[in-house]
């Protein structure tokens, strides 16, 4: 039985079901730690019925330490977008319900190009993380993110025949980001590009995005979009915050994503700004 109950932007009684967060900078905070008064309102979503889902840019494999601290790891019936949408699986055995990578073709495409910029470039399979021109500091930002490993290869001649999820490249200006995606039209224009981390360009199969997990994942639970509630910090996020029936983002949001959202927490990622939503739109409808 389903108890919260909000006024939504179009007028209706809603039950929220199911709450879809982004991990770095809305959950997780830059210390990689997670806010206690988050962790124990996420706990007390299990006993209303209502589902928390990690929906990360990441792969599943890397969020289970954090499933641990929600005390959600290896439940059945529980679930997380992950690869930003490029797969959703059951906590209980990481078991795969969806799955929708990029061809090994357009991969080695990108990883081409991508050798002519200054940036770092990863490559994601769906149980590892390669990463070419690693640098320093991109070591520093995934540490106790995720491991990955390091190339050297002018090619992706190695993984030919695996099933590559995305290909993102790391630069810490922004601009400069941005002046990449308008040289790559060329190959992109048939893909989903996201910006995520204010570090991050990448790039998943056309139409795989947060959003459309969210919709996927819904509509295998028989969850109504609108009975659902999405958090974010940046661009990756903003397809399920505009999907979802409640789309929120953080204090600390990207600016150019906060005139999308329908609420703005009041605190930042470190300051208990998932419990925020929790507590004011579910545990006071209870």
């Amino acid at each position: 039985m389903f108890y919260n109950f909000f006024i939504s932007k179009g007028g209706c009684l809603l039950m929220y079901k199911l709450i879809a967060c982004d991990l770095d900078e809305t959950l997780i905070k830059p210390d990689r730690t997670i806010d206690s008064r988050d962790i124990e309102a996420i706990k007390k979503l299990k006993d209303l019925g209502v589902k928390f889902v990690l929906a990360t840019g990441r792969g599943y494999n890397t969020v289970q330490g954090t499933l641990k601290e929600l005390d959600l790891f290896d439940e059945a019936n529980q679930y997380v977008i992950s690869y930003n949408g490029g797969a959703i699986t059951e906590n209980k055995d990481n078991r795969l319900l969806h799955f929708e990578g990029i061809s090994f073709e357009k991969a080695e495409e990108l990883y081409k190009r991508g050798l002519k910029y200054d940036v770092v470039i990863h490559v994601y399979t769906r149980d590892a993380v390669y990463a070419y021109n690693l640098t320093e500091d991109e070591k520093r930002y995934v540490q106790n993110r995720q491991e990955m490993i390091e190339i050297f290869d002018q090619n992706l001649d190695f993984l030919k025949g695996q099933e590559i999820v995305k290909v993102l490249y790391t630069n810490t200006d922004f601009e400069y980001l941005q002046s990449i995606d308008r040289d790559l039209k060329d190959i992109t224009y048939d893909m989903d590009v996201s910006y995520s981390s204010n570090r991050y360009i990448e790039f998943n199969h056309k139409g795989v995005n947060k959003g459309a997990g969210l919709k996927k994942l819904a509509d295998l639970l028989h969850i109504d979009i609108q009975d659902t509630i999405a958090i974010g910090d940046n661009y990756n996020d903003l397809s399920m915050i505009k999907d979802a029936g409640l789309g929120v983002g953080v204090q600390n949001a990207a600016p150019g994503i906060k005139p999308d959202c329908d609420y703005i927490t009041t605190a930042t990622c470190e300051e208990g700004a998932v419990c925020e939503v929790i507590e004011k739109f579910v545990l006071k409808g209870e």
